[in-house]
């Protein structure tokens, strides 16, 4: 799919700082979309801003009640991805507080409901686009993570709920959940969880990685969302491996 069917489009980053919110921002910029990168850390968001010319960025908490606001005010977008979130600690249920268990809920998923919710009541405008990245553990779960795999079955089941509503209303705004199916060792978030899950296998990182198959890059990711977002798609939730895109009932 070429990024050139984003040109001129307001697309809108929530975590666009680093991983699969990087990737799609920097795709986005090369295809002449005019693109808002919003994340926490400024630092990454600075450096981000030096290698790309041209995008726009915003320090904001998407988890706070009045980020969608902020966020609208700032670009108004025709595709927003809802992206980022927290990294849940890797160990087992019984060695974890209840903040850390509950960690991406109160993040992920908070942030998801406040601009899904406001992407409804705003509204968005028709033909406007909102995807939220899940993850293949919302599928198999995730057993040294917490909440995690909960959080981001939520997000699967928020983007059907809000597409419903979206219908209802007559509001033409498209919802979709991309589900990547295996961990993606090169994004932080994978990093973190390859060395959890070889920590608590007592095997070495690089053993671990090497045993993963039929694993989808960030770049497959990004070319997901470039295709949803621009032709749509009748299912709200897409699942992308290596072998390309396929529906999750």
């Amino acid at each position: 799919m070429s990024q050139s069917t984003l040109r001129g489009k307001n697309i809108v980053v929530l975590g666009g700082s680093r991983g699969i919110g990087r990737e799609i921002v920097r795709r986005a910029n090369s295809g002449g979309a005019r693109v808002l990168a919003v994340a926490r850390g400024a630092k990454d968001l600075d450096q981000l801003a030096r290698e790309a010319a041209g995008i726009r960025t915003l320090t904001v908490d998407a988890a706070r009640d009045e980020a969608p606001r902020q966020v609208f005010e700032a670009l108004r977008p025709d595709i927003l991805l809802i992206c980022g979130g927290a990294t849940p600690a890797t160990r087992p249920l019984q060695e974890l507080s209840w903040s850390e268990f509950a960690a991406p809920w109160e993040i992920d998923v908070r942030m998801s409901f406040l601009f899904c919710g406001h992407a409804l009541r705003a509204p968005l405008a028709a033909g406007s686009a909102v995807i939220l990245i899940s993850s293949g553990a919302g599928l198999g779960g995730s057993p040294i993570s917490g909440g995690y795999a909960g959080a981001k079955r939520m997000q699967m089941f928020m983007a059907g709920y809000c597409q419903k509503e979206s219908s209802r209303l007559g509001l033409g705004i498209g919802f979709t959940a991309i589900v990547p199916l295996r961990i993606m060792p090169e994004t932080d978030l994978g990093k973190a969880a390859v060395e959890g899950y070889a920590r608590y296998l007592g095997m070495n990182a690089e053993d671990f990685v090497r045993g993963m198959k039929n694993r989808q890059s960030t770049g497959d990711v990004a070319d997901a969302v470039i295709r949803i977002a621009t032709e749509g798609t009748a299912q709200p939730v897409i699942a992308v491996s290596a072998e390309g895109l396929s529906p999750v009932s």
